[in-house]
């Protein structure tokens, strides 16, 4: 079954929970340690990736977190080519809320070869970046306005447009480091308007605020940042939990 479809599987059961490992900040034994306490303690899957790589450890991180867990191990790219075989899939990001042609398209025409050559898994994703009270990481990179936290209209339209172009996923990323997450009203409006399955991250803090993402119509809560700070194996099972208490 493809990752894909296992990720459908999943959200139609109840909401899911995505850790976030960025391969440049740790290394290989930290990267094999840290995939499996998100595995043992409820993580459905690991994103993988960031916004700079600076120690050029992206592929020997990727082989060890895959290598091992069970869960599904998911690219995912920063602005620049990440593409490995040594994955289950990759989000083929396209930011949508950008007018920078090569956030839109230019980065995943430089992925495709690559993508077709490793037989990678790619799944169309609409990347939202929602302003979250800081200048974030992605938001510097990408030189992309996020859209204001209080806008829903304009998140509405933005995703609506992402459904009839036809994409996979819809991901909402306040980035990392913010200061704020997505607000519950954004995520359910823009619920009630599409069908996509809808992935949430950045600025997520506690379970309490995991499950209100949730609760408010995320299918996946990606948290990463809050690890690297401290890395807690009890959040991370505290997290899994709140998230997975959120039937549908």
């Amino acid at each position: 079954m493809k990752v894909y479809d296992k990720l459908i599987k999943l959200a139609k059961h109840q909401a899911s929970y995505f850790c976030l490992l960025d391969p440049d900040k740790i290394d290989k034994q930290q990267a094999r340690k840290h995939a499996t306490a998100c595995e043992v303690n409820g993580a459905d899957g690991i994103l993988v990736g960031g916004s700079l790589m600076l120690n050029n450890n992206f592929d020997e991180n990727l082989k060890a977190i895959k290598e091992s867990v069970s869960i599904p191990v998911i690219i995912f790219p920063g602005i620049f080519n990440f593409v490995s075989p040594h994955a289950d899939a990759l989000l083929l990001l396209s930011v949508v809320t950008s007018r920078n042609p090569q956030m839109l398209i230019g980065e995943q025409v430089r992925a495709a070869p690559l993508i077709r050559y490793y037989k990678l898994e790619a799944i169309g994703t609409a990347y939202m970046l929602i302003e979250s009270g800081n200048n974030t990481s992605v938001h510097y990179m990408s030189g992309s306005f996020p859209i204001p936290r209080t806008k829903n209209d304009i998140a509405i339209a933005h995703a609506l447009a992402s459904e009839y172009l036809g994409f996979k996923l819809l991901y909402l990323d306040a980035g990392s480091g913010a200061q704020y997450s997505i607000p519950d009203t954004m995520i359910r409006e823009i619920k009630k308007n599409v069908s996509l399955p809808l992935v949430v991250g950045g600025g997520i803090k506690t379970p309490e605020e995991a499950a209100e993402k949730a609760n408010a119509g995320a299918d996946f809560i990606v948290t990463g940042d809050i690890l690297e700070k401290q890395w807690d194996v009890q959040l991370i099972k505290d997290i899994a939990a709140a998230v997975h208490s959120v039937k549908r």
